[in-house]
């Protein structure tokens, strides 16, 4: 299982959580998607989870600043924490490398970072939504959507014909599509596309 596939393994938002339920829900529902972000800017596994863990540390720290009720305002705050550390981390990696000058690094253009967030909260539904298809259709539809194998390949390791492959990847599609949010849908579908690209 890929790194992504391993972070956006969530069972549930935050946003559905009890209040109650405290820090150790809020990092069960935000660690992987967090992960999968930092990872995405800095191409490094265990630093990005050191990273994500530094901004739970933070978000601790600061708890009584945020209001538990707002949602959008920890997810904002964790995001962006994530997010400066990990340009931190770039603009590090740099000076240690030599790659600095004396002015700052090239920023990396914020379309790139909303878009790293916008992948990183459509993978997380997607992995969910997949768990509730059927068990058949599910594994034709990760190795197809998610690993990116070829009809033929997923025929050839699993023993079926490739109509069969075609069939239950339309199923999945059908399935998922009544499962997940209309704009969660469209974007997956868009992130297919750049996919076969």
């Amino acid at each position: 299982m890929s790194f992504p596939e391993q972070c956006n393994r969530i069972s549930e938002d935050f946003e559905s959580l009890p209040l109650n339920k405290g820090c150790e829900q809020l990092f069960k529902a935000y660690y992987s998607r967090l992960c999968y972000f930092s990872f995405q800017l800095i191409r490094d596994k265990v630093i990005a989870e050191d990273i994500v863990q530094e901004a739970f540390f933070k978000y601790w720290n600061h708890r009584d600043e945020l209001t538990l009720h707002n949602a959008d305002a920890v997810k904002n705050f964790l995001y962006s924490t994530v997010r400066n550390a990990s340009l931190n981390m770039i603009r590090h990696e740099k000076v240690v490398a030599g790659y600095l000058e004396l002015q700052d690094p090239e920023p990396i253009e914020d379309f790139n970072i909303i878009h790293s967030i916008i992948r990183s909260e459509v993978l997380a539904e997607l992995h969910m939504a997949l768990e509730t298809l059927p068990e058949r259709c599910q594994r034709i539809s990760k190795m197809g959507y998610l690993a990116g194998m070829k009809n033929s390949e997923i025929a050839e390791k699993l023993g079926v014909s490739v109509n069969t492959v075609k069939t239950q990847k339309k199923r999945g599609l059908q399935l998922l599509r009544l499962v997940l949010k209309p704009e969660v849908y469209t974007l997956f579908l868009f992130l297919l596309k750049q996919q076969k690209l």
